[in-house]
């Protein structure tokens, strides 16, 4: 019997099967075997910037039915502190077995009296560290230990007289390949998350698809979102090294929060800067010009916001330029053997530069190149032309724009 349901979780896992999916047949094997598996909890943490942990509940009656996502910010919310999995964490303990049929014990976390109230009369709880740790070893905490992965799992019961030893003897044999699939699936999931999080989306999926060989570019058409902190070099000589974080922390928000919400896609921060692209081959031009102008118009408001609010503790804030461009750039692989990175090259890119440069001369904070306004047919009385200039580099001067 083991040996069957270990078969099927190995295979699973080689093929990648959804988390539900591995879950719910898991755990209904677990019950044709003779297991009597009521209530199933999975969860894992991850090395996500955003995300802390990530869970699943399985009931015999629905399914695998309720995820839950718990960010970095809400380590120390209740449901999390009062998880039985907390106190086995920080003590190192792998296993741990309640028999629900006893009244509740003095200082009893509450997702046991939960489970008493669905009918459940034991329950067995494990933790499967993916790492090297020795037995002994205490389990970092999910906001310890950097790089330490493990997965919490619970299997609860309903039956009458509570798991036999039987039944205990087939889930301590069972559990850790489990496991082991849980891992092989979810890892992927960690791994896509931080390049993600490195990288941007779209350039995470082709490096997980395999284009990461050296030189594997694409040409692309796209609006380019060229935006740089004004002065922040001399706020960044005079404020402390983590007052001087929390600053740029905060202006990238104002950035990034537009480009995403209206489809860019920011592929690089330039130290006080970043680079976004809004690509022209899945809409309409003028759309997503309308798309990249809403977005640097909402980017430029959420600085003033901010500025604002900081100016009330007498905190100053640099000023924000942007620049909006289009044409074709080269996007893919760069750099030496062993070291790429993924990003857009091209004169195209090297002009939404030189024209960020003259905002301050100009006294806008967003200037708009020719080519943009041409295509951004939607948006034309919104612009106003702040007349024709040479950019640094081009032999050609080209008329900019500002928002009217």
């Amino acid at each position: 019997m083991t040996a069957t349901l270990s078969a099927w979780l190995a295979e699973a896992g080689l093929r990648n099967l959804p988390l539900e999916e591995l879950v719910d047949g898991f755990t209904r094997r677990l019950n044709e075997a003779g297991v009597p598996a009521a209530r199933i909890f999975v969860g894992m943490n991850t090395l996500h910037p955003q995300v802390l942990v990530h869970s699943l509940i399985w009931d015999r009656a629905t399914g695998p039915v309720q995820r839950f996502r718990f960010r970095h910010a809400e380590i120390d919310k209740p449901i999390l502190r009062e998880s039985p999995f907390a106190a086995m964490l920080q003590a190192g303990a792998y296993e741990r077995r309640l028999d629900l049929r006893l009244p509740p014990q003095p200082g009893e976390v509450p997702v046991f009296a939960e489970l008493r109230g669905l009918g459940m009369t034991d329950w067995l709880g494990n933790i499967f560290p993916f790492g090297e740790l020795t037995p002994g070893t205490v389990v970092p905490r999910p906001n310890e230990g950097v790089g330490q992965l493990w997965l919490a799992s619970s299997i609860a019961t309903d039956r009458a007289d509570g798991f036999s030893d039987g039944h205990v003897a087939v889930l301590r044999e069972v559990l850790p390949v489990f496991a082991l699939a849980v891992k092989a699936i979810t890892l992927r999931a960690v791994f896509q998350g931080l390049l993600e999080s490195y990288l941007g989306t779209d350039p995470a999926a082709r490096v997980l698809a395999g284009t990461v060989q050296r030189g594997a570019v694409q040409g692309v058409e796209a609006v380019l979102l060229y935006a740089d902190l004004r002065d922040f070099t001399r706020l960044a000589d005079s404020l402390p090294g983590n007052q001087l974080m929390a600053l740029l922390d905060g202006c990238f928000d104002c950035m990034v929060r537009p480009v995403n919400r209206h489809g860019g896609e920011v592929l690089k921060f330039l130290g006080d800067g970043l680079l976004a692209i809004f690509r022209l081959e899945a809409r309409r031009q003028a759309e997503i010009c309308a798309s990249a102008l809403a977005a640097a118009s909402e980017a430029l408001d959420l600085m003033e916001l901010f500025a604002a609010e900081r100016l009330k503790d007498s905190k100053p804030t640099p000023g924000l330029d942007i620049a909006l461009h289009l044409g074709t750039v080269q996007y893919g692989n760069v750099g030496t053997g062993t070291r790429l990175d993924f990003t857009v090259i091209g004169p195209a890119v090297n002009e939404a530069a030189r024209i960020e440069a003259l905002c301050k001369e100009l006294g806008q904070p967003l200037l708009i190149s020719e080519a943009f306004a041409e295509a951004a047919t939607a948006s034309r009385a919104h612009l106003v032309s702040m007349g024709r200039h040479r950019l640094r580099g081009v032999r050609d001067e080209t008329e900019l724009f500002g928002l009217a």
